[in-house]
């Protein structure tokens, strides 16, 4: 086992994976049930814990250990702009966007957000996040669609910094 593959997540790195998590979670909920997202944001806030949930489905659990700024903007903002990124995902799937798995929509809402807005989080973070995501919540091989459509997202999103890492 390499020393890559030994090393666990700093507090850090769990704290930004668990805002992540909420926030696909948040994103389904706000889509499936069409309140507001600082109502659904509310609801996540005050939810009671739920001893029957494996730990990564229950909210409270994954909200004590989340970095919860981030939750909080990472949710709000790709709720926000959400037309602007479903322009942006549409042209890259082999589908209509609203044949997407809502699960999988909801992270490539995320990742779109992470690739064209914050672009402080590098590119293969903001893929290899996705890819996670969507093995713990999507469809059987989802992850590997989520995978090819952030990859193409990232090539014409940051094709300076996906060109520099190549070389």
């Amino acid at each position: 086992m390499s020393e890559r593959e030994q090393r666990k997540p700093s507090a850090a790195q769990q704290a930004r994976r668990a805002a992540r998590e909420l926030t696909v979670q948040a994103l389904y909920q706000w889509e499936m049930t069409g309140k507001s997202a600082t109502t659904v944001e509310a609801e996540f806030r005050s939810q009671l814990a739920d001893d029957d949930l494996e730990d990564h489905e229950n909210w409270v659990k994954v909200m004590q250990i989340a970095d919860k700024a981030l939750f909080h903007t990472l949710f709000q903002e790709t709720a926000r702009h959400k037309a602007e990124l479903d322009r942006e995902i549409a042209p890259l799937l082999d589908r209509r966007l609203e044949d997407l798995d809502a699960v999988e929509l909801a992270i490539l809402r995320l990742g779109a957000y992470e690739l064209a807005k914050r672009l402080e989080v590098p590119y293969r973070v903001a893929i290899n996040e996705g890819v996670e995501l969507a093995k713990s919540f999507g469809a059987t091989d989802g992850h590997k669609y989520v995978n090819g459509i952030l990859d193409k997202l990232a090539n014409r999103l940051r094709s300076a910094e996906v060109s520099a890492r190549r070389l």
